[in-house]
């Protein structure tokens, strides 16, 4: 299952670093989703191992024994990131996220783009914009509406508020019976230890990101469930008409956890761009 170790950064915080230790053919840092603790999830380890990629994964701040650090942007992931590389020697690698981490993959390449060789995004959140309907087809946006009025709002909010199931479709429910099963235990456990990483990455989504995916100058992959209730195609759909160097695939049947079962054939089309 790789090995765990605490980064201390130039600023005092610490991050929580998760580190597969394998890899012949590429290095991956993985981006985890809203909430997860950054510990590597066992399809993502079987997808690695499989294709000799190394993968590396963190906590963002206030998950998973990472510092929290109130007012973060997605942006700023790439100062965390960029001092990850530095401690472990990776001049270059790929990003890999899901969810709401694909969005903080994309800060990363955008500006780090002397690392950054490749994107792979799953369901990504897009910038906030009045561009289009960002909020719509979103099962229950409550979280993200609280979070527009600011971080005590947000905290308030989580107190009494409760997951909506009818934001995962069937086939969100059946991956997380399966292979995903993990995804779905290290989310209960991200969750319940402390609210402060699910806060400040919703307030993160609905501020100015503090880069324009339009920098982003490497090829990237978007991964996009068609039924998807909780963050809807049309986020992946802006972010493709966005970024100069993007291939969109669109999976009609499914929703924001059955996408990731298209990580193997993702994987493949890095290792494929590399050829």
């Amino acid at each position: 299952m790789g090995t765990s170790h605490d980064l201390t950064l130039a600023d005092g915080r610490v991050l929580r670093v998760h580190d597969s230790g394998r890899g012949e053919e590429r290095t991956v840092v993985w981006f985890h989703g809203t909430p997860q603790t950054g510990a590597l999830l066992a399809p993502v380890l079987a997808a690695a191992n499989a294709r000799g990629i190394r993968v590396i994964s963190y906590g963002r701040p206030g998950y998973g024994g990472s510092t929290t650090a109130p007012g973060r942007t997605i942006g700023s992931a790439a100062g965390d990131v960029r001092e990850l590389a530095e401690a472990l020697d990776l001049e270059q690698f790929a990003v890999v996220g899901a969810s709401g981490g694909g969005s903080h993959a994309l800060a990363c390449a955008a500006l780090l783009p002397e690392r950054v060789t490749e994107a792979v995004v799953f369901a990504p959140v897009a910038p906030y914009t009045e561009e289009f309907d960002w909020f719509a087809g979103m099962a229950d946006p409550t979280s993200l509406r609280a979070a527009q009025e600011g971080r005590e709002k947000r905290l308030a909010h989580g107190l009494t508020h409760e997951f909506d199931p009818e934001s995962f479709v069937a086939a969100d429910w059946a991956s997380l019976e399966g292979d995903w099963s993990t995804l779905g235990a290290d989310a209960g456990a991200a969750g319940s230890a402390s609210p402060d990483g699910e806060v400040d990455d919703d307030v993160a989504y609905v501020s100015p990101w503090g880069c324009d995916p339009a920098e982003v100058h490497m090829p990237v992959l978007l991964v996009q469930g068609g039924a998807d209730r909780v963050i809807p195609a049309a986020h992946a759909r802006h972010l493709s008409g966005l970024l100069p160097d993007s291939a969109l695939w669109l999976r009609d049947s499914d929703g924001h956890i059955s996408v990731l079962e298209a990580l193997p054939a993702a994987l493949d089309w890095l290792l494929d761009d590399d050829a």
